[in-house]
């Protein structure tokens, strides 16, 4: 079942009005469109809201930031009085509150149409225009596109969030998503139970609805996916969210460790490093990967991309109550 936590409030610094009169109609026809960032403590949110000021008033009628970080950020929220910024409270016991913000977030848009991307992302030319178009042009009801690296990292080279090439993708994470309410509504929105990987479970079981989720190669982001260690912190969450999404999603184990092996490969050779105690050579087994990696841009951060998944997996399944 999915819950749902609505501790927040709605701070608008100096101004009175967050979102203009002749903001209201923006979109196309009587659909209205609303982007939601969800942050906390990051502060390359000041980058993505100057880039993204532009289209208020055009292909949006508002941006929403759900933020979490407790007043920290009031900096940025004054300097952006145009942004619609609600300062969310993290209830007790719960350290991860990504999938909260995003459910109040699309619940307080006015919108008709929810676009969501993370901070630190910048458009590319004609993105917004692009991911939306089959929306409000089309029939479609999800749109989603790619993510590239704006520097060297796991995600660059050739594994940018971008080699999908078929019409429709089997799932979609929220760095670059757009979807009308209704799909939203018919599913309940973000499973909150997750810490990590609730992006993964709300497209599949948009799927699972009879939603599609349409492809748009050319409705580009780019993102900045920080330092080494974020890079890092954020596999071993990926981890995590892989082993919750194969707890909740198992007839998908199959067709998804035939398209991504990762999560389960590595965890299966970390749980088998007490081997080494009797075979030395155990190790050595990561010399294979290491080769077909060899032509990657950062082939040594690839590796410890995977390990950190596989660590993140093996944490979950320990977990106590898990």
């Amino acid at each position: 079942m999915v819950k749902n936590s609505v501790s927040h409030s709605s701070r608008a610094g100096d101004s009175e009005v967050n979102v203009d009169d002749d903001h209201l109609g923006a979109g196309n026809g009587s659909n209205k469109v609303s982007l939601v960032i969800v942050n906390k403590n990051e502060r390359l949110l000041s980058e993505t809201l100057r880039a993204l000021k532009p289209f208020v008033g055009r292909e949006l009628c508002e941006v929403l930031v759900v933020d979490a970080s407790n007043f920290t950020l009031d900096d940025i929220r004054l300097a952006n009085e145009w942004v619609r910024w609600i300062d969310y409270k993290q209830p007790h016991g719960v350290r991860i509150t990504i999938a909260h913000q995003r459910n109040v977030g699309v619940r307080e848009a006015i919108g008709d149409v929810i676009v969501f991307t993370d901070s630190g992302c910048l458009p590319q030319d004609g993105w917004l225009r692009n991911l939306l178009s089959p929306i409000l042009e089309g029939d479609e009801s999800v749109t989603c596109g790619p993510a590239k690296a704006a520097g060297k990292s796991v995600y660059s080279g050739e594994r940018w969030m971008g080699n999908v090439v078929k019409e429709y993708a089997s799932t979609a994470p929220t760095i670059n998503l757009a979807f009308r309410r209704e799909a939203f509504e018919a599913i309940g929105g973000f499973d909150e139970s997750f810490g990590s990987g609730e992006d993964i479970d709300f497209t599949w079981r948009l799927i699972d609805q009879g939603y599609q989720l349409r492809w748009v190669h050319d409705a580009v982001v780019t993102a900045d996916w920080g330092s080494t260690a974020r890079q890092l912190r954020r596999a071993y969450f990926y981890g995590h969210g892989a082993c919750r999404l194969f707890r909740k999603h198992p007839h998908r184990i199959l067709a998804v460790t035939q398209e991504n092996s990762v999560p389960v490969v590595y965890a299966l050779f970390l749980a088998g490093l007490p081997l080494t105690l009797k075979w030395r050579w155990y190790p050595l087994l990561l010399l294979w990967p290491i080769w077909r990696q060899r032509k990657e841009e950062l082939p040594w951060l690839v590796m410890l991309d995977h390990l950190a998944q596989g660590a993140g997996v093996l944490h979950e399944l320990m977990r106590p109550g898990t």
